[in-house]
């Protein structure tokens, strides 16, 4: 039996690889953290890595892209219950909070990555892209919710109280209660719909 430092990286699989990226920049930080220090988490080398993902970008890339993943499946599963548009306004919040990826380690590294994203052009666009896949959903939903005057104002309120809700999140000291998360956001989503008539 081979240990797993002596395993070579296609015996690795993708996704312990990907939890080996969180875990390393939770850990270390987004730009301070090296390809050694990502190897060791999973007991594999550095040049490993090297070989397989390019270059550190791309890793990081390939981490974003796999949370990316994981919260449009949870926004499906969602919408496939929703019936009403704001079930659907729900279903886009709750997605955010979902269990599978509302943690300390998985804020913490959406966090910084986002924050480092502008400067690099690849990661850029992928930035770009996200934020626009976000506003589309939130402005899909309202149209049908508010009034066309207010319609931007709540979008941004309910954006701005996500990103704030994960940017607390990625330095909490305590494991997140994702099930409460969605609970506070349903209710401030309410508070806001109440408050737009």
């Amino acid at each position: 039996m081979l240990f797993m430092g002596r395993q070579r990286i296609r015996d690795i699989r993708h996704d312990e690889l990907i939890t080996a990226t969180i875990t390393a920049v939770h850990k270390r930080g987004y730009a301070a953290v090296t390809m050694t220090e990502i190897a060791q988490e999973v007991g594999t080398t550095a040049a490993s890595i090297n070989y397989y993902f390019g270059t550190k970008e791309n890793l990081m890339e390939a981490t974003m892209l796999r949370l990316l993943n994981l919260l449009k499946t949870a926004m499906l599963e969602r919408y496939a219950t929703a019936q009403t548009p704001r079930d659907r306004l729900i279903a886009v919040l709750d997605a955010n909070f979902d269990d599978r990826f509302y943690t300390v380690a998985h804020c913490n590294f959406w966090m910084q990555f986002w924050a480092s994203a502008p400067y690099t052009d690849s990661l850029a666009r992928l930035h770009r892209i996200n934020r626009a896949r976000v506003t589309s959903h939130f402005r899909a939903e309202l149209r049908s919710l508010v009034p066309h005057e207010r319609r931007e104002a709540l979008r941004e309120a309910l954006q701005c109280y996500m990103d704030g809700v994960w940017l607390e999140a990625a330095q909490s000291t305590a494991p997140l209660n994702a099930a409460h998360a969605r609970e506070e956001a349903r209710y401030v989503a309410g508070l806001l719909l109440k408050n737009s008539d």
